[in-house]
């Protein structure tokens, strides 16, 4: 585990013990985890990982779980090769650690996975989910890119993103009521600004008694009093997208 006094923030839950359904491909000048429904689709989403990189079994576990639902998914290696966090690093060396990896510097890797996707897999309506350090990149590609169609941020990092809120495209923001990382009235002021300035369709939603990570780094085995949540929180994920895509 991190530093028992301050914990890295991500690191709330439990690692999957899970090897996934996908397969790595490289795309172009990343390496990206992909997989694909049985049935053949137009539509695929793009899933920006946690700080603690694209090989995650979490994450991949979301991955097969959007596959299942019918998208092709794929999770790209957004440190482009750059070491993920590890939860025994120091906390300390945090800030300088995620300067080198900034959540709105993801404007090349995802052409490189858009222009992927179009010519080999034939996806025609794409969209973009993030967790934690992710859902802080979709926040960022929501309001910039014109080829995506829809996003969900699942407790991104609002602070990166203090006074931007003209969204482009509908968004979904997940937020967890006892998230030590993002606190409440940041939801509140976020909430507020886009009721102000948005001009598309969103919107934020904040599970009851839920701690950072809750979406994907909580077993419903371990955690029964979550497993409600942990269920809502992926199934309103999927429905947002079906919605929109």
């Amino acid at each position: 585990m991190a530093n028992e006094s301050r914990p890295c923030p991500c690191d709330i839950g439990d690692r999957f013990d899970y090897g996934g359904r996908g397969q790595e491909v490289q795309v172009g000048h990343i390496k990206a985890y992909v997989c694909k429904p049985s049935a053949s689709t137009d539509k695929a989403v793009i899933v920006i990982h946690d700080i603690f990189g694209w090989q995650l079994p979490n994450t991949r576990y979301i991955a097969d779980m959007l596959a299942t639902n019918g998208y092709i998914a794929i999770c790209p290696d957004f440190f482009v090769g750059q070491e993920a966090w590890k939860p025994s690093n120091d906390w300390a060396t945090f800030n300088d650690w995620v300067k080198t990896r900034d959540a709105g510097k993801t404007d090349k890797e995802v052409d490189v996975v858009l222009k992927y996707l179009k010519d080999q897999c034939g996806a025609k309506k794409i969209g973009v989910i993030g967790f934690c350090w992710g859902g802080a990149a979709v926040q960022h590609l929501m309001l910039k890119n014109p080829h995506l169609k829809t996003g969900v941020s699942i407790y991104g990092v609002i602070s990166r993103f203090e006074d931007k809120h003209s969204l482009l495209h509908p968004t979904f923001f997940i937020f967890g009521e006892k998230d030590d990382v993002i606190p409440l009235e940041q939801v509140t002021s976020l909430e507020q600004k886009l009721k102000q300035n948005c001009k598309v369709d969103y919107e934020v939603k904040i599970y009851p008694g839920q701690t950072h990570g809750f979406v994907h780094r909580k077993r419903e085995d371990i955690n029964p009093q979550d497993k409600p949540y942990i269920e809502e929180g992926r199934k309103d994920m999927i429905n947002w997208l079906n919605k929109y895509l």
